[in-house]
C-alpha cells in the first residue's frame, strides 16, 4: 500500500477489505473458494458471451468447471448477509427502493417455478409476456441525483407468491435488522415504490411499522377513493364505511386540498403540489392514507401528465420533502440495467433454481463492492467517453483492477486432486424433470 495516501484513503481501503474478509467467511459457508474466486472474476473481467468464460480471468485459478461447481455445491448464509449489510447502513433517514423485475428464460424446461410475467420491451405496445423468474429487489438509494441502488434484499418471487408479498417481507426484514443495530426512534426507513405497490394491500401492512417506517407510492391516474364517512343522516345504515367521492379524473370531486405548494426547481420546473388526507379504497376502508397530486413543468405549451402518489406516514412531513422522496427511487432502474448488461445477471443459461438464486447472490455482492470502492479508484474514461466527477458503477469497474492488486484475496490456492473418475460404468443416464411454466391469475369460468 503506497505512504503517500491520505487517511481516509486507508480508512476506505481497510473497510472494503474487511468486508471482502467477512464475506469470505460468514457469507460462503461451503465452496467458499470457488464462490469467492467467482465473485472477483466477474468485477474484473472484460464483457463476456458466456459464464464458464469467467475461468479465463488470472483472479480464478480454478478449471472452467469450477465455475458451475461454485454454483452447484456453494452454500450461502441469507440471513447473516443481510444483517451484515444493514449493518453497513447509516442511522437516520435513509430511502429504499422497492422494484420488480423478471430474469428470462425463454428456453428453459428444467427450471422449477418459472411464471409467465410482463416485462418492458421495445415491442409496439411497450410490454411483452416472458417466461422466467421474478425478482423482488429491495435497494438502499445513498445519494440524490446518482446511479447508486445498492441491494439489501433480491427475492425470486414464488409462483404461490405475488411481488407485494414479497415485498413486505423484505420490507419488515429490513426494519427488524435497523432496529436491532440501533435505536428503532432514530431510524426512518422511507420505502419508494412504483405503481405495482399503490394498493391498500401494501400499505394496509405498512401501517403497522409506522412511524419507524413510511411509504410513498404511485397511484394509477384512474383510481377513485372515498373519504371518511359523515355523521348519521337518519335514513339507511348506520355503520357507512365511505364518504364523499373522490375520483383522480374528476377535479369536482377533490374539494380544497389539506396543503399545497408551488415553487421552481432546475430539473422540475415549475411545480405544484397538492396534498388531501383521510382517503380510502373500496377494497378496505381500514387502511386511510394521503393522496398528493403533482404537476410538473407548468411553464411548457403542453407539460407531462401529472403524477399520483399515495403516502402513509406520520404528519411531521412537509409536503415538499415527501414529494422528494419519490424521484429519489429512481437509481433503481440504471442500477437492474446495470446488474443485468455489466454485471451479466441474466446470463447464465442454469438448470437448477436454486443456482439462479446463488448467482443473483454473487451479483449483489458485486456491486456492494463497486460502491465500498468508489472513492478509491481513479477514473479511466474511453477515449470516446467523459471524464466523470463522481463515478457511476460502470465506470468504478472500469477501473477496479488496479486497485485489487493492492491487496490479495482471501481465498486459498486451489489444490490439484488428479483426473476426475467420469460416469460409472453401467449407470443409466436419465432426462432432467420437465416443469410447466405457471401462469398467474384467476381462472375464468368457461361460456356454456
Amino acid at each position: 500500500m503506497p505512504n503517500n495516501q491520505a487517511p481516509s484513503t486507508h480508512k476506505q481501503l481497510n473497510k472494503i477489505i474487511a468486508f471482502r474478509q467477512a464475506i469470505y467467511e460468514y457469507a460462503f459457508p461451503q465452496a467458499r473458494d470457488a464462490q469467492f474466486e467467482l465473485l472477483d472474476a466477474l468485477l474484473l473481467s472484460p464483457p463476456i458471451s458466456s459464464l464458464p468464460e469467467l475461468s479465463l480471468s488470472p483472479v480464478f485459478r480454478r478449471q472452467w468447471h469450477s465455475v458451475y461447481a461454485a454454483l452447484k455445491r456453494g452454500q450461502q448464509d441469507k440471513d447473516w448477509l443481510r444483517d451484515y449489510l444493514c449493518e453497513q447502513l447509516p442511522s437516520g433517514l435513509q430511502v429504499f427502493a422497492l422494484d420488480k423485475t423478471v430474469w428470462a428464460h425463454p428456453r428453459a424446461r428444467t427450471l422449477s417455478e418459472l411464471c409467465y410475467e410482463r416485462s418492458p420491451s421495445r415491442s409496439i405496445t411497450g410490454h411483452s409476456i416472458m417466461q422466467g423468474h421474478p425478482y423482488s429487489l429491495l435497494g438502499w438509494v445513498p445519494e440524490v441525483g446518482q446511479s447508486w441502488a445498492l441491494p439489501l434484499s433480491t427475492e425470486r418471487v414464488t409462483p404461490e407468491c405475488n411481488a407485494v408479498d414479497t415485498g413486505l417481507a423484505q420490507v419488515q426484514a429490513l426494519y427488524e435488522a435497523r432496529a436491532a443495530h440501533s435505536d428503532a426512534d432514530e431510524n426512518v426507513t422511507v420505502i419508494a415504490g412504483d405503481g405495482a405497490y399503490g394498493n391498500h394491500r401494501f400499505l394496509g401492512d405498512i401501517a403497522p411499522l409506522v412511524p419507524s417506517v413510511v411509504a410513498v407510492v404511485r397511484l394509477r391516474c384512474d383510481r377513485v377513493l372515498f373519504g371518511p364517512p359523515g355523521p348519521y343522516s337518519g335514513r339507511g345504515r348506520r355503520d357507512l364505511k365511505h364518504g364523499t367521492r373522490f375520483a383522480f379524473k374528476d377535479p369536482t370531486t377533490w374539494g380544497e386540498p389539506a396543503a399545497q405548494a408551488e415553487f421552481e426547481t432546475a430539473d422540475w420546473g415549475r411545480v405544484r403540489l397538492r396534498m388531501w388526507h383521510n382517503l380510502h379504497a373500496r377494497e378496505d376502508a381500514s387502511v386511510v392514507f394521503s393522496v398528493i397530486l403533482c404537476e410538473v413543468h407548468r411553464e411548457r405549451e403542453q407539460p407531462p401528465k401529472p403524477l399520483w402518489l399515495g403516502y402513509l406516514g406520520p404528519p411531521t412531513y412537509d409536503l415538499v420533502t415527501i414529494w422528494r422522496w419519490y424521484p429519489q427511487r429512481w437509481p433503481i432502474e440504471p442500477a437492474i440495467r446495470f446488474r443485468k448488461q455489466r454485471l451479466h445477471w441474466c446470463l447464465p443459461q442454469l438448470q437448477q433454481t436454486d443456482r439462479c438464486d446463488r448467482w443473483t447472490t454473487l451479483v449483489d455482492l458485486a456491486v456492494w463492492q463497486l460502491w465500498l470502492a468508489r472513492d478509491l479508484v481513479r477514473d479511466q474514461p474511453l477515449p470516446w467517453q467523459k471524464a466523470q466527477p463522481a463515478l457511476t458503477p460502470g465506470r468504478v469497474k472500469q477501473g477496479l483492477a488496479l486497485l485489487f492488486a493492492q491487496f490479495p484475496s482471501p481465498a486459498s490456492v486451489p489444490q490439484t486432486r488428479g483426473y476426475s473418475p467420469g460416469w460409472p460404468a453401467g449407470r443409466p443416464r436419465t432426462r432432467p424433470r420437465r416443469f410447466p411454466v405457471v401462469k398467474r391469475g384467476r381462472k375464468r369460468a368457461k361460456k356454456t
